[in-house]
């Protein structure tokens, strides 16, 4: 998915002495208390983690609080989203905005100016949403999964600010399904303007010969 990236690692972990019984556990207890985090090491906000050491690297570290360290190497699953396409459900929306929720834990908004023109706000039956007047099985509502921009991020919320400005964005399914589609039908469109002018050119030019003919 959009936004995630693998990054393997060389790491030093620091525990205290008390912990050198089980430092397996110990490491992995340290670590998980790093997830859905935003770390500045990792670049990123650590989801998952995998990591593997040998206990004859520990070595006792001198200093006013007693520790030993750890090498491990680990392989970390992380949630970086720069600037670029990425995926998340709409939970709610109104004339002026669209929440969104990325993989469970990172919220998003896009609000109205970041909405292309195209996106009309309509409520029917009851339900808010945004539909195309470009095409009106574009739309976009509650539980949509839309892809949209990452404009920026708030490091410390874990805050998206995203947009829909760009034509490559909105509701996935329909981007997927009929995007296609759309573009298939819009060059057979062309396909039929193109043989509808040659062939109103071609009657006339034969109006002319025959016109040109009559007055010979």
């Amino acid at each position: 998915m959009d936004g995630l990236k693998v990054s393997e690692a060389e790491l030093l972990v620091y525990l205290h002495p008390s912990k050198s019984k089980n430092v397996s556990h110990a490491i992995f207890d340290q670590l998980s208390s790093m997830l859905f985090k935003y770390n500045e090491t990792f670049d990123g906000v650590l989801l998952a983690y995998g990591a593997s050491t040998n206990d004859e690297l520990a070595k006792i570290l001198p200093g006013l609080i007693p520790c030993f360290g750890v090498r491990l190497k680990a392989q970390l699953l992380l949630f970086d989203p720069k600037p670029n396409m990425i995926l998340g459900k709409v939970v709610k929306l109104g004339g002026q905005s669209l929440h969104i929720v990325v993989l469970g834990f990172s919220s998003a908004t896009i609000i109205d100016e970041d909405i292309r023109e195209e996106f009309d706000y309509k409520v029917k039956h009851g339900k808010e949403m945004f539909v195309s007047s470009v095409n009106k099985r574009h739309k976009i509502e509650i539980e949509t999964v839309v892809r949209f921009v990452v404009k920026s991020f708030d490091e410390e919320t874990l805050h998206i600010s995203g947009s829909l400005l760009q034509p490559n964005t909105g509701n996935v399914n329909w981007l997927d399904k009929y995007a296609d589609e759309e573009l298939v039908e819009s060059n057979n469109k062309k396909r039929r303007d193109d043989h509808s002018k040659v062939t109103s050119d071609g009657d006339r030019i034969k109006k002319s010969k025959k016109h040109r003919s009559s007055h010979s």
